[in-house]
């Protein structure tokens, strides 16, 4: 008797557990059971028909007619936005993510001028009456890639946009420029917009302003609230970057507008009190304190246009003002001040420079007219020995750097110090009253370059022969060594 095959045996007893399974669950497939399958496939077969009527519902509006949707949008953001759309073609139409309008091609006009135009115009809808064109309701509005055209006569624009509703809409701004022009048209400044968004704010009971803007390469954030029954405007205006914010209240109920700002630098906190009209622009600035470190007050007037800025500070940090990357230089190289409609007079008194001891009494004197820049008369003195005035000056930006060219007048009141300062050896110390020379001065860079010197009015050939040889570069300039070599070195070449 042979004996069975094991894979046989095995298959066997699959195909038997296979049927046990079945047979047991085939057992409790009763009629209950059935009536439970039968009443799941009515609720798919209801879900699926309720899905295909919530689509049809959504599909509504693409059969609107283009002309009677586009007037009846245009209208409902006329009322609740205050502004004027022209839509040049026909109006998209989706219901992904939410029901939304799409225009490729529109403007905006305000009073009878185009100000504005649109790449692209999204329109969103409630889902509320999508029945009847008329009934149709606006939820937001976003504008993209936009151009706004602004000037003296509408720049308080985006400002005015807070007197509307937006309880039941929101209005929000993406990726898009304001060219702001003075009256010859010409471009002042650009301000990139990455993000603006107007909102109702329940905690305010206000509307909000709040955008994300880019200005001379210098992002910042701004947020507006209008106090319409107090006449008052609060802004924020915040520079991350820097860690520079400020923080201003306006009164706009006279014709003469009062207002002050708080300035927060880092830890340090100061004070602006203004006043302004139509015509003018008054301020001054402090910090806080009683023992005032700096005060500044200037005059800005706009018929005709000219300006005028006068401080006094303890302490100056220069830096700040003629740094490589400071606002100032920045500002500069855009060569928006290279207008020849602008007349601006600035003067700064400062008893030290901020880590410079030798270096004490600035005033700084600079203005800007026919569109050129130059800081003629400013003064210097050094150690009390000797007094630095520039004259013929020039403030120019060539291949995107910018550069100062002049002459500088050195008086020299004691030789005697600064030759003990330089160290300089006994047989090279000559009585020197005055030195004049020339000089160019890169600002990206950080070189000086120095070129005709006349000693007590003399041109002396081994000197400025000896000059040809010399860079004042970087942090050489800051090395008192090489400072002191490089001096007894054109004073070793003066005394022969």
């Amino acid at each position: 008797m042979t004996k069975p095959n094991p894979l046989v045996k095995n298959l066997k007893n699959i195909n038997k557990s296979i049927n046990s399974l079945l047979e047991r669950n085939l057992n409790k497939l009763k009629f209950d059971n059935l009536k439970i399958l039968a009443s799941n496939n009515k609720f798919i077969l209801t879900f699926v028909a309720l899905f295909i009527l919530f689509i049809s519902y959504l599909l509504i509006p693409t059969f609107y007619k283009q002309g009677e949707i586009s007037k009846q949008l245009k209208s409902e953001i006329l009322n609740k936005f205050n502004l004027d759309f022209t839509f040049t073609q026909n109006l998209n139409y989706s219901f992904f993510p939410r029901p939304h309008f799409v225009s490729t091609e529109s403007f905006i006009v305000k009073n009878q001028k185009k100000i504005s135009e649109i790449g692209k115009l999204k329109i969103y809808v409630s889902l509320d009456n999508l029945f009847s064109i008329k009934n149709i309701n606006i939820k937001e509005v976003i504008l993209e890639n936009a151009n706004f055209e602004l000037n003296f006569e509408n720049r308080d624009f985006f400002v005015k946009l807070l007197d509307n509703n937006f309880l039941e809409a929101n209005l929000n701004i993406k990726n898009s420029n304001i060219f702001f022009r003075d009256s010859a048209n010409d471009v002042l400044f650009l301000n990139i917009i990455k993000n603006i968004e107007y909102y109702y704010d329940p905690n305010e009971l206000k509307n909000i302003l709040y955008s994300e803007n880019e200005i001379f390469n210098t992002p910042f954030s701004l947020k507006v609230i209008n106090y319409k029954e107090e006449k008052k405007l609060y802004t924020k205006l915040n520079f991350n970057f820097v860690k520079f914010q400020i923080e201003n209240t306006f009164n706009y109920e006279n014709d003469i507008k009062l207002g002050s700002a708080i300035l927060l630098f880092n830890s340090n906190k100061s004070l602006i009190n203004y006043k302004t009209s139509k015509n003018f622009f008054n301020f001054d600035y402090s910090n806080e304190i009683e023992n005032k470190k700096f005060l500044y007050k200037g005059k800005f007037n706009f018929k005709p246009f000219y300006s005028f800025l006068e401080g006094y500070s303890e302490e100056i940090n220069a830096s700040y003002l003629f740094g490589t990357n400071s606002i100032v230089t920045e500002l500069l190289k855009t060569e928006i001040f290279n207008n020849k409609n602008l007349d601006f007079k600035l003067i700064i008194n400062a008893n030290k420079l901020k880590n410079n001891r030798n270096f004490t009494n600035l005033f700084l004197q600079s203005k800007i007219q026919e569109g050129l820049i130059d800081i003629d008369d400013t003064k210097l003195e050094w150690k009390d020995n000797s007094i630095i005035r520039l004259i013929d000056t020039l403030i120019f930006v060539k291949d995107g750097k910018l550069y100062l060219d002049g002459k500088s007048k050195i008086n020299i009141m004691n030789t005697e110090n600064i030759y003990k300062f330089l160290l300089t050896p006994k047989n090279f110390r000559k009585n020197i009253k005055k030195i004049d020379l020339g000089f160019s001065y890169s600002f990206d860079e950080k070189v000086i370059i120095i070129n005709d010197i006349l000693i007590d009015g003399k041109y002396n050939q081994k000197v400025n022969k000896k000059l040809n040889n010399i860079s004042f570069q970087g942090s050489s300039m800051q090395n008192k060594i090489y400072l002191k070599n490089v001096i007894n070195g054109l004073l070793k070449a003066y005394a022969g």
